[in-house]
This record gives structure tokens, C-alpha cells and sequence, in this order.
């Protein structure tokens, strides 16, 4: 394969798609930092930019680490047995299109230009920038790799949620404008719930072959259908909560209850996943004001619309959430 090739290979094969739960969050701690003194348009850029490479370096290593655990095969097994399993993951590992070691080089490529972004930040920021991301590159090779396995501990979409909220937020925040805002937190807490919301129904959707597995996602830590549930409406309720005590406490712009637009697609994607747990072979039907959902003949055709008419949603939520804020502090 010549580079041009060998690049879009790996993105793809990174789940470029997934990059959503840190494109929208890292755009809007731009958009929030563009109002600050001090503001650096190219250093917001970077920090994005460093962002992204860094996620599809992770995506491949939680892949890397999955593949040496599991060899990868467990999926097609289910699949072939009748379970509602989502598509195989890692395919161009089993399918012989690339080997594990330079599954590995293509970890490190992504990673080392990440830290390449970040060291150049760290320049011209200070060492606030490096200790941020010392915390979020460590946390994200626990994910999935030794010793820790946090998404085998039913610990993964928790540490999910603080990276791709808080940690990342504060990160591009702070690399855009040079300096924190405690607010940011009324922000960035319910940004991370909302996109921790996005693999925990994923988790709930995929609750029998992750068991299957050993694979203890925090749906199956939880242990009873109830717990899952409540989980579920934290998840989805408290990022309204959050930013309406911010207004009303008077931390957050009043334009900020432009949240409130989105409400109903959480209340949507609520609904559909009690649809789920209780009757999943129940059809699903896609809605024009669920948001883009790309690929949907192919989905359907493949059999799991039922899967990704939820994570779309899921993913939709955090987009529409994440401008809503946007669109709030430009009118501010």
C-alpha cells in the first residue's frame, strides 16, 4: 500500500466515526475559550487537532489490547449462535489485511504526532498542558491494557466520560486561551456524562455477549435490570440538571437553557432502550428529528438497525447538546 492508502486504511480502521465524542466537546472548549484574552486561534487548532490523532491512536490500541486478550473471534462466534452481537470487531486483524505488530506501529504513529501537537502547546502554554495529558494518555492505554482493564472492571464508560469531558475540555480550553475557568465544569461534567451515555448503551445493548466474554462492562457490573436503568437516567437527567443549577446560580449565561431544545432526544433515546431491554426483536423506527443517521440502508441490510438507530441517537444527543452551548455563547 502506498502512504496515502496505508493513512486512510488505519483511520479507518481507528473508527474514525466515533470521533465525534471528542470532536464536538474539543469545539465547543473552543468556542467557549474564543471569548477569553490571550485566545490563540492556531493553539485551539493544534490542541484539536492533537486531540483527534490521539483518539484514533487509542481506538487502535484498545484494539491491540482486545485482539492480544481475546483474539478477537468471540463476535463472529456469537453472531453464528444466534446473539444479538454487534459486527466483528477488529476484522482486518482476522481477516489478514494487517498483522498485530503493525497494528502497533500505526498505535504509536497517532499517539507519537498526538504528543508531538501537545509538546508544541506545552511551549508556549507551560506544564499544565503536559500533566493533563500524561493523565489522559495513561488513563486511555487503561482502558483496555494491562494491568488495569478499567472496560473489563466495569469502570470503561466512567473513565470514558471524565477524559472525553473534564480531562479534554480543560485540556483544549486551556491550550486555546492559557487558563482555566471553574464554569467550565457545569459545561464539561455534562458534556462527559452525555458522551459516557453513548458506550453505556452500547453496553447495555451489547449486555449478553459482553458476559459472554467476561467482559465486565458497568452494565453488567450493575447486576439488576433497575440499577442499568436509573444509571441511564443520571446519565441522560443530570447534564440538564447541571446546566440549568449553573443559570439559575447565576455561573452560566441565561442563553444556556437553549440546552433545554435537546431534552427530547434524550427522552426519546430513554424510551427506545426500555423498548430494548424489554422486547429486543420490537422493530424501531427512524425519525427525521432523531438527527443524520449515514448508512442506514447498508445498517438495515446488515440487520442492525436495531443496534445503531440507538447509538445514533445517543451520538446525536451529544452533537446537538454540544452546539446548543455553542450557539448560546456566540449569542452571548
Amino acid at each position: 500500500m502506498n502512504v496515502v492508502k496505508t493513512v486512510k486504511f488505519w483511520i479507518t480502521n481507528a473508527r474514525y466515526h466515533a470521533l465525534v465524542q471528542s470532536l464536538w466537546p474539543g469545539l465547543l472548549a473552543i468556542c467557549l475559550a474564543a471569548r477569553e484574552d490571550g485566545f490563540s486561534p492556531a493553539l485551539a487548532l493544534l490542541a484539536l487537532l492533537g486531540v483527534e490523532l490521539g483518539h484514533l491512536g487509542l481506538n487502535l490500541f484498545d484494539d491491540y489490547f482486545d485482539f492480544r486478550h481475546q483474539n478477537s473471534g468471540y463476535r463472529e462466534a456469537m453472531a453464528r449462535a444466534g446473539m444479538r452481537a454487534r459486527i466483528a470487531k477488529c476484522p482486518y486483524l482476522t481477516s489478514g489485511a494487517a498483522t498485530v505488530n503493525q497494528l502497533l506501529l500505526a498505535c504509536l504513529a497517532f499517539c507519537g504526532l498526538a504528543l508531538a501537537a501537545g509538546f508544541v502547546i506545552f511551549l508556549k502554554r507551560g506544564e499544565a498542558i503536559a500533566w493533563l495529558a500524561v493523565i489522559m494518555a495513561v488513563l486511555g492505554l487503561a482502558y483496555s491494557g494491562w494491568p488495569l482493564r478499567l472496560s473489563y472492571r466495569g469502570l470503561g464508560e466512567i473513565e470514558i466520560g471524565v477524559i472525553f469531558g473534564p480531562l479534554l475540555m480543560s485540556g483544549v480550553y486551556y491550550s486555546a486561551c492559557g487558563r482555566f475557568d471553574p464554569a467550565l465544569f457545569l459545561i464539561s461534567i455534562p458534556v462527559g456524562l452525555l458522551v459516557m451515555n453513548i458506550v453505556y448503551v452500547h453496553a447495555i445493548m451489547d449486555l449478553e455477549p459482553d458476559k459472554k466474554v467476561g467482559k465486565n462492562t458497568l452494565a453488567v457490573l450493575l447486576g439488576s435490570l433497575p440499577a442499568r436503568l436509573l444509571v441511564l437516567a443520571l446519565a441522560l437527567g443530570l447534564p440538564y440538571v447541571m446546566v440549568a443549577a449553573g443559570v439559575f446560580g447565576g455561573r452560566l449565561p441565561l442563553a444556556n437553557l437553549l440546552v433545554l431544545a435537546t431534552l427530547p432526544l434524550a427522552l426519546a433515546l430513554f424510551q427506545l432502550m426500555l423498548r430494548y431491554v424489554r422486547d429486543p426483536a420490537l422493530p424501531v423506527a427512524r425519525r427525521f428529528w432523531m438527527g443524520p443517521m449515514s448508512r442506514w440502508e447498508m445498517a438495515k441490510a446488515n440487520g442492525i438497525e436495531w443496534f445503531m438507530v440507538r447509538w445514533y441517537l445517543a451520538r446525536n444527543l451529544l452533537w446537538f447538546f454540544c452546539l446548543s452551548v455553542m450557539t448560546a455563547s456566540l449569542a452571548g
